[in-house]
């Protein structure tokens, strides 16, 4: 015999199981209609401790979310947590359980399953000195003489908590040992990190002048330049998107003689010798859906550095740093992106090893690879409307290593048009042909993406002054 208040029971469930469909649906819901989540279920985390995972999500026991709101904050959740890069791939899944009684809110299961990386790396080194694969190419005739060698250890969430410890041993064109360990929180909050750094950088082929917008090198048998530092980087995160770094760090800078004499503003003055005690805050904004390639989502970040705090200083310098970056997905799997960045340093005179416009790093406009355009003050507004080709996830069974059986490749096709304007108070000087005058450059690339932050870029591109070019990227940004 059935009881009696089972129909009862049974109707409320059914009535439930369709507002819940309902609400995944593209059909509007009640706003007021709301779930409680009951439990958050980690898998797969064999090393990652569950609080470093937890604190990426919006998602936790005991919360009540709107159904309307319930996929997004899914998405991102998955998104968060993808952008620790400590796994290979994140699914996150939900799941209703039954009402207890008809006077309660529903009840809601979250599943977060990961996969993830080889934290122990130990790999050897065989990069290029040159700025980037292109002038290496093009420019220094892909002479196997420019290489670094070396190896690189890295143990990536050594105690469970994406902490990092790295050692780096380079040899070749540049001689480079560099010793560092992050924490991102060493506070119960989970705010608090701290990142240490000691290194030992020397050269005997450098760069001393720029001419015609092109890096002058001079080589030696004896060490041309030599760099000592030490640094302690403090870290506060709040929320989940908000970032404050504060870096204090010890420089001592050396040059040979020979650098002093071929280019007296090296150091300015004919000074062979810079030390200096730097503090540099940054604040970013980050809330992208993929930190290594983005589609949705923005990046905000601002900078101030004050360097030659110590009485005992000889080298003073104010940079200024700020970008903005935009992107949106157009749908049909177009998407669009946009950015500015603004740098502005002081003073107007200052040592030529600062005076970094267009090329040094980063900071870009495509189209001019194979150019350092020097200055005080910099301007860059880039653009890309960019199409996907596919996006899989292949399984590699045969292959019984976990972190490596797993390969997600995506490939877009990007079109892109990028303006810059470097101002330089020694264009004349340096016979800069690319100063204080607006730079544009258009084209189109390949960019493929894959695991390990891993992407290709091959480009097609053709400035303001007529000159095209195809050009190989490893690239992390817009």
């Amino acid at each position: 015999m059935i009881p009696k208040k089972w129909p009862l029971r049974i109707l409320l469930f059914t009535a439930f199981l369709v507002t819940s469909f309902a609400a995944f649906a593209d059909t509007p819901v009640d706003s007021t209609q709301k779930v409680i989540v009951r439990a958050v279920y980690l898998k797969g985390n064999f090393r990652t401790r569950d609080r470093i995972i937890l604190r990426e999500m919006t998602l936790h026991m005991g919360d009540s979310v709107r159904l309307a709101d319930l996929p997004g904050r899914i998405a991102w959740d998955q998104r968060n947590i993808n952008n620790t890069t400590l796994f290979v791939t994140v699914d996150v899944t939900s799941e209703f359980a039954p009402p207890v009684d008809s006077t309660q809110l529903a009840q809601l299961d979250i599943t977060v399953t990961m996969k993830e990386r080889w934290y122990f790396i130990a790999y050897p080194v065989f990069d290029l000195a040159d700025r980037n694969f292109n002038e290496w190419w093009y420019d220094r005739g892909h002479d196997f003489r420019r290489v670094i060698y070396g190896g690189h250890l890295s143990y990536r969430n050594v105690t469970g908590n994406n902490d990092k410890l790295q050692v780096v041993i380079e040899r070749g064109f540049l001689q480079r040992t560099i010793l560092s360990y992050s924490k991102p929180y060493i506070d119960r909050a989970q705010r608090i990190g701290l990142r240490a750094d000691v290194g030992y950088i020397t050269n005997k082929e450098i760069p001393y002048r720029t001419q015609f917008d092109k890096w002058v090198y001079v080589k030696s048998e004896d060490v041309l330049r030599e760099r000592v530092y030490a640094a302690l980087t403090l870290t506060h995160r709040r929320g989940l998107y908000h970032y404050h770094t504060l870096d204090t760090r010890y420089v001592r800078n050396t040059i040979a003689d020979t650098i002093a004499r071929l280019n007296p503003d090296y150091f300015l003055d004919g000074q062979n010798r810079l030390q200096f005690l730097a503090m540099n805050y940054i604040y970013r904004y980050d809330r992208r859906d993929n930190i290594v390639y983005p589609l949705q989502g923005t990046l905000f970040s601002a900078s101030i550095g004050v360097s030659g705090i110590l009485p005992s200083d000889n080298f003073h310098f104010l940079d200024l740093n700020t970008s903005a970056t935009r992107y949106w997905p157009l749908g049909k799997r177009f998407y669009l992106a946009g950015s500015v960045r603004l740098r502005s340093t002081w003073p107007a005179r200052q040592p030529y090893f600062t005076l970094r416009g267009l090329g040094s790093g980063n900071d870009m406009v495509r189209g001019y690879e194979l150019n350092v355009v020097d200055g005080q003050r910099t301007f860059i507004w880039r653009n890309s409307l960019r199409y996907q080709l596919f996006n899989v996830r292949k399984q590699l069974n045969w292959l019984h290593v976990r972190q490596f059986n797993t390969v997600p490749v995506a490939a877009y096709l990007t079109a892109f048009g990028d303006a810059g304007y470097v101002h330089s108070t020694v264009a004349e000087q340096y016979q800069s042909r690319l100063a204080n005058k607006l730079l544009m450059g258009t084209g189109m690339s390949l960019d493929i993406v894959s695991f390990y932050n891993l992407v290709m870029r091959f480009s097609g591109t053709i400035n303001a002054q007529g000159k095209a070019g195809f050009f190989f990227n490893l690239a992390q940004e817009l």
